[in-house]
């Protein structure tokens, strides 16, 4: 856990760079840095969308300029990769490798320590990313995430149709609510000393949710009956091709549907890095019923 012993700037005079802070975790991440007293600076590409508690620098992680004003003066950084491929990063980690900030990096439930190759695209920039930043001696504190329950959002155009979520079928995961991997990250970019421990830690959920599951779950919460029909994986990339996604990204979609097999694996990392442990995708779905459209009676 994060402990020992090099002493580090009090939270509230500590300054954290967050990536991906315009997504559903990176604005968790956010609030609760500035919750903290933390100063917080974003990388984003439009200035637009960045988080109000957050003091923007305009760019994107593949540009040395941008990164260089991000990283300075910066005691910490939270990084998430967004491209599908680790070629690009080669600048970001040396720019990292300069700044020499406490680096908590944003991985996948899914990597296989020890195989020569992932299951699918996805799995494998996570665990190229994971080998880049250590091959570079920065000492990541590592942190991979199941399925995040926030990815539930991407069925509200679905549901307002017809109450049904068509898409590939997917592996069954420990789905695992993003506010509870917005704490472990806090936990870690916060704690008073440098840590020996680098994880990496995995972050799931209490139990394994096969897709059908998730959406009888959030049907649950809206009161309403919902239900999942799995598509094949041809007609799942033609409808993600429909809906705007890029074709390189539908096209990692499919493979980490038709080839990523179940996980069995519940872990109490949450636990161990906030001192409470992992919710439910039941009490997520609840928690966030009025965004689909739930009112009370």
């Amino acid at each position: 856990m994060p402990d020992t012993t090099t002493p580090r700037r009090s939270s509230r005079h500590r300054t954290v760079l967050v990536t991906g802070a315009t997504g559903n975790l990176g604005r968790e991440v956010v609030g609760r840095l500035r919750t903290r007293g933390a100063r917080v600076r974003c990388l984003v590409r439009d200035l637009a969308g960045a988080p109000a508690e957050a003091e923007p620098v305009t760019g994107d992680l593949t540009d040395p300029a941008a990164l260089r004003q991000a990283l300075d003066g910066v005691d910490a950084v939270f990084l998430i990769w967004p491209l599908l491929d680790s070629a690009p990063a080669h600048g970001l980690i040396a720019e990292l490798a300069a700044a020499a900030p406490r680096l908590v990096h944003l991985s996948s439930a899914a990597v296989e320590d020890g195989s020569a190759r992932q299951t699918d695209p996805i799995v494998q920039v996570h665990a190229d990313m994971e080998a880049l930043l250590h091959g570079a001696g920065l000492r990541p504190v590592v942190l991979r995430s199941d399925t995040l329950a926030s990815n539930a959002r991407r069925w509200k155009r679905q549901l307002v149709a017809d109450g049904v979520v068509s898409g590939p079928r997917t592996a069954r995961t420990a789905v695992v609510d993003e506010r509870d991997v917005a704490d472990a990250a806090v936990a870690v970019l916060l704690a008073d000393h440098a840590d020996r421990d680098h994880g990496p830690y995995v972050l799931t959920g209490p139990e394994m949710l096969g897709r059908a599951e998730q959406v009888a779950q959030l049907g649950a919460a809206l009161r309403r009956d919902l239900r999942f029909q799995a598509l094949s994986a041809a007609r799942a990339r033609a409808r993600m091709l429909a809906d705007g996604l890029p074709e390189p990204l539908a096209d990692a979609l499919v493979a980490a549907a038709e080839r990523r097999p179940d996980s069995w694996r519940v872990t109490d990392h949450v636990r161990r890095l906030t001192g409470h442990p992992a919710g439910t995708f039941a009490r997520w779905a609840a928690d966030h019923a009025a965004e689909f459209g739930h009112r009370e009676p």
